[in-house]
């Protein structure tokens, strides 16, 4: 390279080369020895080479090996940990010590926090043990046996191949987010679980319990990015610490794999006992409602009250009881939620070849409720739901605030019209269409106490439930097996109480809806179709 273009690049680049030389040097005139000499090896070397195609990473390979032999002379590569050495710098490439040196700070930071933390102070701040031991709270001898277990771990890391788990290759994503019971004000296990890291922490120890290090291998992330997210999700309930500082989780995660021959007997079951609901249960659930008057219907349809009903009842009164103890299932979190949680996982049929019998109706049978909503103002003013494909509510339980029925009853009441004073509850009321756009109440309300009107409704009777009861149980062992043990009871429990519930409930209802015992739903009906409110009055 001619001597000319050599200066200016020198010029360019001295800069760099003297911040470099400053961040890695202990004093001004260590600094600037090492500057000059990185100076001095890349200025020659310019002058000798031809056609540089990468000048940056020409120059700093240059500085890098000037740094690095002067790290060896002068005794400062690190201190030794008996034979292993911790560097002091970073960013900059160092030769063929470089594998061996990341490697060792992949397994600092494995370490666990407050062992992590007094490596760090004793080894690359240079504190001592005593002050280590004043501003960590512990006594010297407690931070010598740190530094001594430190040394032991880390040369154990050294000497073993650490494998990243499937979830640090393939991590698990929700397909959706369901809980039972009472939600955070802003939202379920959504709000903690949507992120994807935090997800999939909770899933690492749902089929074996694991330790921070042992998570984090999992994941092939190192524990000093993922203590305070474990902490977090231990402190709401998500992880659960056992013995040996090894968490579990209580978090219901859809199996991976189902069996087709399973679910085509349990549709057999199911269709069964739809047809016992429909000869021996809903007759007596509609007799027994047959004079109750105290109902405003919206449009006067009796049998959208009906449908109502049945379907309540199908979902609160025909459970098999199950006497098991699920208070450690209980998700407690700092905002205030206590529930039940659950996550859906993308699901594979394990006999892909199996013929079913009963083929897929492609009918949906989710359903969001019960949903119960109690008026925090008025007295008695109380609201039943689950919303399913045969209602037209938007938004599900976020959306169904304990306000709509305070509001709603404001307005059977009279004392709120549209006008600017009420602007803002009118306009909720509208956009659930409670209200149509003339001021029709478009919500069906029954007059009386809830709990009072609920008692008319009779129960399945036990001779009918005990015609289920062994298929359901034996059906609930065989599901239970898919999950890890920590889940079976939850599952053998809600598998088996809730063995007649809402697909049943919506398979009744559609039986009716199909041969003509109830006429089809109208559009404005389904705003109203499984939501039952009650008060002490009707509307005009």
């Amino acid at each position: 390279m001619e001597k000319q273009l050599a200066d200016q690049m020198m010029e360019s680049y001295f800069p760099k080369i003297y911040g470099f030389a400053v961040k890695k040097a202990y004093s001004n005139d260590e600094a600037q020895e090492l500057c000059a000499e990185m100076v001095k090896e890349v200025y020659l070397s310019l002058l000798s080479a031809e056609g540089l195609a990468n000048p940056d990473g020409y120059v700093w390979r240059i500085c890098s090996n000037v740094f690095a032999r002067h790290v060896q002379s002068k005794k400062k590569q690190g201190i030794s940990l008996d034979g292993m050495e911790i560097p002091y710098y970073d960013e900059y490439q160092l030769g063929e010590a470089e594998e061996e040196i990341l490697r060792l700070r992949r397994e600092i930071a494995y370490l666990t926090g407050s062992r992590r933390k007094i490596v760090f102070s004793f080894y690359y701040e240079g504190k001592s043990i005593a002050a280590i031991a004043a501003e960590m709270g512990l006594s010297e001898g407690t931070v010598k046996w740190h530094l001594n277990k430190a040394r032991n771990d880390l040369k154990e890391g050294l000497d073993m191949e650490r494998k990243i788990g499937t979830l640090g290759i393939s991590p698990i994503e929700a397909l959706g987010f369901s809980h039972n019971g009472r939600p955070d004000p802003d939202g379920g296990p959504e709000k903690y679980l949507s992120d994807s890291i935090n997800l999939n922490i909770v899933y690492s120890v749902y089929e074996t319990p694991r330790t921070k290090e042992e998570i984090a291998q999992e994941l092939g992330i190192t524990p000093v990015f993922l203590e305070d997210k474990i902490e977090y999700l231990e402190n709401n309930g998500f992880l659960v610490k056992l013995h040996g500082d090894r968490y579990t989780t209580y978090v219901d995660f859809s199996p991976r794999k189902y069996s087709l021959e399973q679910l085509d007997k349990r549709r057999e079951v199911q269709l069964q006992v739809v047809r016992e609901l429909l000869e021996k249960y809903v007759p007596k659930v509609r007799a027994a409602i047959a004079d109750f008057q105290d109902v405003y219907i919206p449009g006067g349809n009796r049998e959208l009250f009906e449908a109502a009903v049945i379907f309540y009842a199908i979902t609160n009164k025909c459970q098999l009881k199950v006497q098991k103890d699920l208070g450690k299932y209980w998700i407690k979190t700092l905002g205030g939620g206590a529930y039940f949680a659950s996550v859906q996982l993308k699901q594979e049929a394990e006999d892909p070849e199996y013929k079913m019998t009963h083929q897929d109706t492609g009918r949906d049978y989710f359903a969001c409720g019960d949903m119960t909503r109690q008026s925090e103002k008025y007295e008695g003013v109380y609201s039943w739901s689950n919303d399913t494909r045969l209602c037209s509510r938007k938004g599900r339980w976020k959306n169904n605030r304990n306000e709509d029925y305070d509001f709603l009853y404001e307005w059977i009441c009279g004392t709120i019209r549209s006008d600017a004073a009420n602007q803002e509850k009118v306009k909720r009321l509208r956009d659930r269409e409670f209200i149509s756009a003339d001021g029709r109440v478009n919500v069906m309300i029954v007059k009386g106490k809830a709990e009072e009107f609920f008692a008319k409704i009779p129960s399945l009777d036990e001779e009918v439930k005990k015609e289920f009861a062994g298929f359901a149980l034996e059906q609930a062992m065989e599901e239970a097996k898919r999950y890890p043990p920590q889940m079976q009871d939850y599952v053998v429990y809600f598998q088996t109480e809730g063995f007649i519930g809402t697909t049943e409930a919506l398979m009744v209802l559609d039986e009716m809806y199909d041969k003509g015992i109830f006429r089809p739903l109208k559009k404005d009906e389904m705003v109203t179709s499984q939501l039952l409110t009650f008060c002490d009055r009707l509307p005009e």
